[in-house]
Order: C-alpha cells, then structure tokens, then sequence
C-alpha cells in the first residue's frame, strides 16, 4: 500500500468508527480494541490506530495508559459547555446562511419546516429528531463557513448522546418547533442578523433544558 493509499484507508476508517460512536453502536467507556475494529472494518491495525489517535483529537475517544483506547463519555456539564460553544457557530452559520440562501435552499429548509409540523402533530418524536438533524446540517451546507461546519460536526459527535435524550423528552419538540421554524422564516427572508439571534435563542433554549435536567439528576440522587 502507498502512503497516499494509507491516508484514504485511515480517513475512511476514522469516519465510520465516528459514524459508529455516533449511531451508539459503540457506548461510552466501551474498550476499542485494535485487533477488533481492524477486523470489523477491513483495515490494518496501523491503519485503526492512526484513526484512534485522530479520533482522539476530536475528544471522541480517549486513550488510557497501558490500556489501549475507549469512547470517551462526556459529561452533562461538558455537554452545556459544548452547547455554549454551537451558540456562536450555529448563530454565524445561520447569518452566513441567510446572506447567500438560494430560491431552491429556501425551497428545502421550508420543506423541512413543514415536515417537521406535521412530525411534532403527529407525534413523531424520532421523525422529529431526524429532522432537526438535517436543517442544522442544511444551514451549515449553506452558511459556505466550512470551517465553522467542521467544527460544529465535530461537537455535535461529542454531545450526541444528549441532544437524543433531550430530543425524547415528553414535550421538548413542541418547544423547539417554533424555534427551528423562526430560524428558516429568517433565513428565507435574508435576514442575517435575525437569523443569528433565532439560532442563538434556540441553543440557548437547549442549554437551559440540559440545565433542567441536570437539576433533576441532582433532586433525584438527594
């Protein structure tokens, strides 16, 4: 194998073992063990090893002294912290969003706005959490702040597991709903400033729910 072709296996392999942290195939503080993943995805151990150290880079897996690596767990105060950060990212993707939306962009965030009513009426929570995923990535899309998108997918990777807890909490997508659909009215409207501040108040919103629900662990363990 070249060294060109061992870079393409590497980042091919660090985006599926990603992807699989992500759709929590893997749980937190799950060991990875080399020789397995090597084999689970058809790469070389040096290969497997090179996506775990670049993996770790990105804070979703940790490597432990003489004990080789594991999904890192990230906590419910890393995740505010997390949040804090997607508050100013997500508020300039949705500005840049809004200064270079084309009709047919505008077209699709509005048809996600719509599905994502008829998802909240129908009671359709995992259908309401797939949703919310692909506007947030749709905004970035058009935002062009390519810079400002790979960093926000790399939070979100981090945080995953919390944004679904709260997605499945018993009426959080009626409170959202109205948020997502003032950042694509916004946005449609090329309203930078205005889209910035509904992306802002909407990450504000799920940190003050994470907030919520961290009291709650705490009135329960007392």
């Amino acid at each position: 194998m070249t060294v060109s072709e061992e870079g393409v296996g590497s980042r091919s392999v660090v985006a599926e073992i990603r992807e699989a942290i992500v759709r929590g195939d893997f749980v937190p503080n799950q060991r990875l063990v080399e020789a397995d993943l090597s084999e689970q995805f058809g790469a070389s151990r040096a290969t497997v090893r090179s996506a775990l150290v670049e993996l770790a880079n990105e804070g979703l897996v940790e490597r432990v002294q003489n004990r080789g690596a594991r999904v890192r767990a990230v906590s419910l105060e890393e995740a505010v912290e997390i949040s804090e950060v997607r508050m100013v990212l997500e508020g300039l993707c949705a500005a840049k969003a809004a200064e270079h939306v084309s009709k047919d962009e505008a077209r699709q965030l509005k048809a996600i706005g719509k599905a994502m009513r008829a998802a909240v009426s129908g009671g359709d929570v995992l259908g309401y959490s797939q949703l919310n995923q692909e506007l947030h990535r749709l905004v970035r899309q058009i935002s062009g702040q390519r810079t400002a998108r790979e960093v926000l997918e790399r939070l979100r990777a981090q945080s995953v597991r919390h944004q679904f807890r709260l997605a499945m909490r018993p009426g959080r997508p009626s409170v959202s709903l109205p948020e997502h659909l003032a950042i694509i009215e916004a946005i449609c409207a090329r309203d930078p400033a205005a889209a910035e501040e509904a992306a802002r108040a909407h990450l504000r919103s799920v940190i003050t729910a994470l907030q919520e629900v961290d009291q709650t662990g705490v009135r329960r363990l007392s």
